[in-house]
């Protein structure tokens, strides 16, 4: 069996075991659509009242809440495991993963789906065709820029937790987790400019909602170049800092499905 197909095969049988349960599945569906209402919701009494605040209006933060939703729920719903490596490394869980002839990262991200997170990608995907003025063009800039948002997103909560395995315990990943969806939530240019530095850079939630958002409203290629970069290097970081870790991996004898 080639490792493609293997591959396919791991990714068919995470979401079979994620949708057997048909209506807890629709129910999780619907709850995560419903929180993210209250944020369009939000948004849409703040800005009613403020008109517009330094160059963001209610229709560039529903772009924002699209891309973030969108991005976010591919990571936290297709690659679940994202955000648990740090955990499954300091509990010792990674031992059903290497004994397979694959790569062992690839593996746990797709071995995992969360069914809450497909109501993210969803209600993501129908706010920007509400919200987004779509059009040919700016739909294929939304479709990519999102995928990129989630190599963003996916490298650097992967890089987080890969910290548990040169501190023995998963903080970081779980630290890195919330800062990037709770900053990630906000239009970057409300934050001062050291704020907007780290949130660049250090903590890169501007790439995984406003950087989507602006150029899908105003395209550029000097900022789509640094988004690409920015995704190159923390994908990057995320298999450099695995593979680093994995050196150094004790077993902790826990037999599980990852």
């Amino acid at each position: 069996m080639t490792t493609r197909r293997a591959i396919r095969l791991t990714m068919g049988n995470a979401f079979r075991e994620a949708a057997a349960n048909r209506a807890g599945f629709w129910t999780q569906v619907g709850t995560m659509i419903v929180n993210n209402a209250v944020w369009v919701v939000f948004w849409g009494l703040f800005f009613h009242r403020v008109g517009a605040l330094r160059g963001w209006d209610a229709h560039s933060v529903y772009l924002l809440l699209a891309a973030l939703c969108t991005s976010a729920g591919i990571v936290l719903g297709f690659l679940a495991n994202a955000r648990a490596i740090g955990r499954m490394v300091a509990d010792g869980e990674l031992d059903a993963a290497l004994a397979l002839p694959t790569r062992p990262l690839v593996y746990l991200l797709v071995r995992r789906v969360n069914p809450i997170n497909m109501g993210d990608i969803m209600f993501g995907v129908v706010l920007f065709a509400v919200a987004g003025n779509p059009t040919p063009t700016r739909t294929l800039t939304f479709v990519v820029a999102i995928f990129v948002a989630a190599v963003v997103l996916a490298g650097f909560l992967v890089s987080m937790g890969s910290l548990a395995f040169f501190a023995g315990r998963d903080d970081a990943g779980e630290l890195g987790f919330h800062t990037m969806l709770l900053f990630g939530a906000y239009p970057v240019d409300i934050f001062g400019s050291s704020a907007r530095l780290v949130l660049h850079t250090v903590v890169p939630a501007a790439f995984v909602a406003a950087v989507p958002a602006r150029l899908v409203q105003h395209f550029d290629w000097g900022i789509a170049a640094g988004f690409v970069v920015a995704a190159v290097f923390f994908g990057a970081l995320a298999v450099v800092l695995f593979e680093a870790g994995l050196r150094r991996y004790t077993s902790g004898a826990v037999w599980t499905r990852a």
